[in-house]
């Protein structure tokens, strides 16, 4: 998995690409570090890019919701496609994101 932050007082959109598993745990604490900003400010993962997401991947996002709410950042899903928006179906994330298309 690759990742890149784009920050704004408004927003922080983190664009995921490639492949992101189990062995991504490292890199994504290092985009969680990254959640900062006044309540209410957004946190959008933007999905376009990933090619494919694992268990541990779906986890991820899961964890990062919550490090998201527990510091009252608003948190959305952006853009998943192909096998990421099939995987994300099957494990129905519509009924615990907000996914933006």
């Amino acid at each position: 998995m690759e990742y890149k932050i784009n920050s704004t007082p408004e927003a922080t959109e983190i664009l995921l690409s490639g492949r992101m598993t189990f062995s991504d745990h490292e890199k994504f604490r290092n985009v969680i570090a990254t959640f900062d900003g006044q309540k209410g400010h957004q946190m959008v993962f933007d999905l376009s890019g990933l090619d494919f997401v694992d268990s541990s991947g779906l986890g991820m996002l899961i964890i990062a919701r919550d490090i998201a709410q527990k510091k009252s950042l608003t948190f959305c899903l952006r853009g998943a496609r192909d096998d990421v928006q099939r995987v994300m179906k099957v494990a129905k994330f519509n009924k615990m994101f907000t996914i933006i298309d």
